[in-house]
């Protein structure tokens, strides 16, 4: 009966035991949920709340105020501090709340420079430059390993301040990235209530630090994607700007079939053409390419247009003209800016094409012999520079004008080099041989189908190797 009795004194005294140890369990795993849960509401709140900030397109820095605020508030710290890396490596206070102990001695008068401490204090963060591997900021984004000291008091890589107010009793430092590049350090420091950070705390700030990278990232992709439409639009605009500049119907001329055809590269291109007419027996004809693409390239464009047109009213002569756009242009342009063009008028009662090029690919014209039904092409030239390249006296000294006959049959053909240096996958240019072969196999074809002849050959040659500079072509044919 006794040996009964102790045994069921000892089975309960046993259960017993293993009640309380469950119980203590059960309620170290209930605090353990309730910190998950706790730092896990502290995150989706701060995540909430940069979604917010990045969809009003806060800048980069109000971003940070805001990471630096939440650590504060989740950890009870009385300072936080950001420091984002520069591009030369260096790291930078870029947004402070509370008193943050500075990273290097204070001058020992720096209480009487006729500003609160707080705000001295401040200034002297944003003015630190701190170098990778120095102190315990510099050490944290060398390594990209987080830190908790719970007891600094001891710690070398900590700097001692005489203020009281600054002296750092324990601290958190993690760094902060995107994927894998270290953009900064967030650090907090000293809680509240006098006690040292724990392990809770260093999770919620790393959490905090992970949070930030990625909100930084996605605030970055969205000014990215912002800028890359803005221009996107303002690329569409232009475009469209170009198409109404370059025309697409020609002065009707009984004796002539005009056709040109424009392929940038981009959506804006540099090259341009015109067609208008002199007088009721004289066309005049302009391509040109435009130094810059783009934007530029098609303001720079629709400013050579403009003013061309209306030197070609003025002056008779096509090297008058270009004389008068280099004087306009250099007062004009930007010294890097140029343009190469050729300007030819087609008399069709004298039968004839004049012409003055200033540092453009050379004109082809066709040329067919009725009586003997030979046919040649050769190259038509005169000597120039590119408008706007050199001043005024010199471009004058050197350009010319040429007068060829330009008879039924003739073709004539304005390009860029678009056409010619257009390569293949093997590095090989169209050249301008391939170019002289198109024109001689499609010269009884109409103008339009003759240039659409030369796109698709030039287009066929390339292949995979794709469009690298704008394509245009004016051709004209003497019916």
């Amino acid at each position: 009966m006794f040996y009964f009795l102790m045994g069921l004194i000892l089975g309960g005294l046993v259960g017993w035991y293993f009640y309380l140890s469950s119980r203590r369990e059960i309620s170290r795993l209930d605090e353990e949920k309730q910190i998950l849960n706790q730092e896990r509401q502290i995150v989706l709140e701060f995540m909430h709340d940069i979604a917010e900030a990045i969809g009003a397109g806060v800048e980069r820095r109000e971003l940070f105020q805001r990471v630096v605020h939440t650590a504060i508030l989740s950890t009870g710290a009385l300072s936080a501090c950001v420091f984002e890396k520069t591009d030369r490596d260096e790291l930078i206070g870029v947004t402070i709340e509370g008193l943050f102990p500075p990273q290097f001695p204070l001058p020992k008068d720096f209480g009487a420079k006729g500003t609160t401490r707080t705000k001295f204090i401040e200034k002297v963060m944003r003015s630190e430059v701190i170098e990778m591997g120095r102190g315990i900021i510099g050490s944290v984004a060398e390594s990209g390993q987080g830190v908790l000291i719970a007891d600094a008091k001891n710690d070398p890589r900590i700097i001692r301040h005489e203020d009281t107010a600054l002296q750092v009793r324990s601290m958190i430092v993690t760094p902060i990235h995107i994927r894998e590049r270290n953009i900064g350090v967030l650090a907090v420091a000293n809680p509240v209530d006098s006690r040292a950070f724990n392990e809770t705390d260093y999770s919620i700030v790393q959490s905090l630090a992970e949070q930030a990278g990625l909100a930084i990232h996605n605030a970055d992709l969205m000014t990215l994607q912002i800028e890359k439409n803005k221009i996107e639009t303002d690329l569409s605009l232009a475009s469209s700007i170009q198409g109404m500049l370059l025309p697409d119907k020609f002065p009707e001329q009984p004796s002539l079939d005009i056709d040109a055809q424009y392929r940038p590269a981009q959506k804006v291109g540099g090259d341009f053409y015109d067609v208008f007419r002199i007088s009721e027996n004289k066309i005049g004809l302009v391509i040109a390419d435009v130094s810059g693409k783009g934007i530029p390239g098609s303001l720079l464009m629709a400013i050579c247009q403009s003013n061309l047109r209306f030197l070609a009213g003025q002056y008779e002569s096509p090297a008058r003209v270009m004389c008068e756009m280099n004087r306009v242009l250099n007062r004009q342009l930007h010294k890097d800016l140029f343009v190469t063009l050729v300007y030819g008028i087609v008399d069709t009662s004298a039968n004839n094409l004049t012409l003055s090029r200033a540092g453009h690919e050379l004109p082809m014209l066709y040329h067919h012999e009725a009586e003997t039904g030979l046919s040649n092409v050769q190259r038509v030239g005169s000597e120039g520079m590119a408008v706007g390249l050199v001043p005024d006296e010199l471009f004058e000294s050197v350009i010319a004008e040429t007068t060829v006959p330009f008879n039924t049959g003739d073709i004539f053909l304005l390009f860029t080099d678009g056409v010619t240096e257009s390569m293949n996958q093997e590095g090989i240019e169209f050249s301008s041989e391939r170019l002289i072969q198109l024109v001689t196999e499609n010269c009884d074809r109409p103008a339009r189908d003759l240039n659409n002849g030369i796109l698709e050959g030039v287009l066929n040659f390339t292949g995979d190797h794709g469009q690298i500079d704008d394509i245009t072509l004016v051709t004209v044919k003497h019916l």
